[in-house]
């Protein structure tokens, strides 16, 4: 098999995709020269850049899925109205902590999804993700209107077990403890 052929193979193609139309999203314009420079971008990043491929071993749960999403839809307008209000009250100063959370899950792709999912929320911000252990490290504007630092702790929890009820095998699910009985709720 010729050098050019094994590259073939090997060109990730849905990434090019999606780096194209992300592309195309960012600079709001679907024209042909738009789409030419996302995808010669996406050709460059993919094979220039050497990225870690990530590991799945997990299955999509589509009923997971809608409720991460609605839940994460819920925290960005709650959180979003949170923030509003506490900038706009005069003289109130924040008491603003930094939280470290033990995640269940050892899995990169869960771990980066839990991060990037809590960061996307205004009010909280993850400063530090160490991949060995498992462990997030969170900025909370405001830990009263957070319920505590325990609540906003519990807060990125069940954040991670959307995820991992969203995407995580069943094994994963166990090694995380979170069991599963027939209907897929916690039992």
């Amino acid at each position: 098999m010729s050098l050019h052929a094994r590259r073939a193979r090997r060109l990730p193609w849905g990434t090019v995709v999606w780096l194209t139309v992300v592309w195309v999203f960012l600079w709001g314009d679907l024209s042909v020269a738009n789409v030419l420079a996302g995808a010669g971008l996406a050709l460059l990043v993919t094979l220039g850049l050497r990225m870690t491929p990530v590991d799945f071993h997990g299955q999509v749960r589509p009923w997971g899925v809608v409720r991460l999403f609605a839940r994460f839809g819920w925290d960005l307008v709650r959180a979003s109205f949170e923030v509003a209000a506490i900038a706009l009250r005069p003289g109130y100063t924040p008491r603003g902590a930094v939280i470290g959370v033990q995640l269940r899950s050892h899995s990169d792709l869960y771990l980066t999804m839990t991060a990037e999912l809590c960061s996307l929320v205004p009010g909280s911000l993850v400063v530090e993700a160490h991949r060995l252990t498992g462990r997030l490290y969170l900025h909370v504007l405001d830990v009263e209107a957070a319920g505590g630092i325990e609540a906003a702790r519990q807060a990125v929890l069940d954040q991670e077990e959307r995820v991992l009820r969203a995407f995580g095998s069943d094994a994963e699910q166990r090694a995380a403890g979170l069991t599963t009985g027939r209907t897929g709720v916690r039992s």
